[in-house]
């Protein structure tokens, strides 16, 4: 095997150690290794480019990186005189990460919110009725608490993904340790 072969046989293994950490955090093998391959390959990558790397079809090779676009970890990007959309990923692995995290809990908030009004609806309704009778209402009060303990607790999710976002989460866990 010479140096060029060895090379790449690290790189090999490197995007599958990416795809291995992608899909510990709940992410798809098939996410994982196109992230790393693009983040090995160092530069943009079209998807035909992809399909041959990888071994995928262009057609789910377009799924995964629209996935990944709505994941917000790629984005297509535009070169001169290259006619194919080109796809990126961030290089830094924390960017990548918070934005792997970030995007996923917004998506989860936005499904809560969504529960919450339909379920705040229902026993509004429920509420209204002439016929209820004290332990219904009692019902009805226990689970509006429940739904305001939920609501609290979706509040602080999306807290902490502002935290992530802004960059203030390295003011507290930095990047590297003191002296590193």
């Amino acid at each position: 095997m010479n140096h060029e072969e060895k090379i790449e046989d690290v790189k090999a293994q490197f995007v599958e150690k990416i795809t291995d950490n992608m899909n510990a955090f709940g992410v798809s093998t098939s996410i994982g290794r196109v992230l790393g391959t693009i983040y090995m390959h160092r530069e943009p990558m079209t998807l035909d480019e992809l399909s041959a790397e990888i071994g995928m079809s262009k057609t789910r090779m377009s799924q995964v990186v629209r996935e990944m676009i709505d994941m917000n970890i790629a984005e297509r990007v535009f070169k001169k005189g290259v006619r194919k959309d080109l796809y990126q990923v961030e290089e830094d692995y924390y960017e990548t990460f918070i934005s792997l995290f970030t995007s996923t809990w917004q998506k989860a908030v936005k499904r809560s919110r969504n529960f919450e009004h339909r379920l705040i609806k229902k026993l509004d309704k429920l509420q209204q009725q002439p016929d209820l009778t004290e332990e219904d209402e009692r019902d009805i009060n226990d689970l509006l608490e429940e739904i305001k303990e939920w609501m609290d607790y979706y509040d602080w999710i999306r807290r902490v993904t502002e935290f992530f976002e802004s960059g203030e989460i390295f003011e507290h866990v930095p990047k590297k340790r003191g002296g590193e």
